[in-house]
């Protein structure tokens, strides 16, 4: 029962963090790509915390409304200091990384995951990869970043790849991302999150060419094996 309860209840707190994330991310990549001059402005700030602290960058806590946060959730109970501190961070993360993947783009680099277009990130590291081939160089780099010590390494580490993702226009749904990241920083979470990115690495489809969907599936599992252009909106 008290499994169960816990499990419920984890749940429902990763949900409202992506939630959360995706109505910020809607808003603030539809002002972006409209040239509004608020969400550009504050995309610039929030790429300059990509892969850093959230408590290192207090200038950026206005712009995140986690009000949402702070309401009682479906089962009666408010989230307690740590799970608030890990939603906050999870947040942070998740948005500021967006933020660097945005800069400069004129499509949208967050897209919600779906069976037939994966977005995580584990399909987004695949998509960086030759069509039938396996880049372990790459793979590895997926391998480290699920193999962090604590967020602040792990945020570091997402840094460098999605600085990959940008330079190939490789899309990824930041809404999941901030949801993993929430659930990593609980206990056992970051087991869950490697397999979750093990399997969206081995679930990625080739859609760049037409005809059947290609499946290239890597040697072991990640869930085991883990040990510019002119920017309009440079500051």
């Amino acid at each position: 029962m008290t499994t169960t309860s816990t499990s419920t209840s984890t749940d429902s707190v990763t949900d409202l963090v992506t939630r959360l994330a995706q109505e910020h991310l809607s808003r603030w990549q539809r002002g972006y790509l409209s040239d509004d001059a608020k969400a550009v402005g504050a995309l610039a700030r929030l790429r300059r915390g990509a892969g850093k602290p959230a408590e290192q960058l207090p200038d950026l806590w206005d712009l995140l409304d986690t009000q949402a946060l702070h309401d009682t959730r479906r089962d009666g109970h408010p989230l307690s200091e740590t799970e608030l501190a890990r939603a906050e961070d999870a947040l942070h993360t998740a948005l500021t990384l967006w933020a660097l993947h945005q800069q400069s783009r004129s499509t949208g680099m967050h897209q919600p995951h779906r069976h037939d277009r994966p977005r995580g990130l584990g399909a987004a590291v695949h998509r960086l990869m030759p069509a039938n081939d396996i880049d372990d160089s790459l793979r590895k780099r997926l391998v480290r970043a699920g193999n962090a010590p604590d967020l602040t390494a792990l945020a570091q580490r997402l840094r460098d790849i999605v600085t990959l993702l940008r330079r190939e226009d490789v899309l990824l749904d930041y809404a999941l991302l901030a949801g993993q990241l929430y659930q990593w920083q609980r206990p056992g979470g970051a087991d869950r999150v490697r397999i979750a990115w093990g399997r969206s690495f081995h679930a990625w489809q080739d859609h760049r060419t037409p005809g059947p969907q290609q499946d290239n599936p890597a040697p072991g599992d990640l869930s085991t094996d883990l040990p510019d252009a002119t920017d309009k909106d440079t500051p």
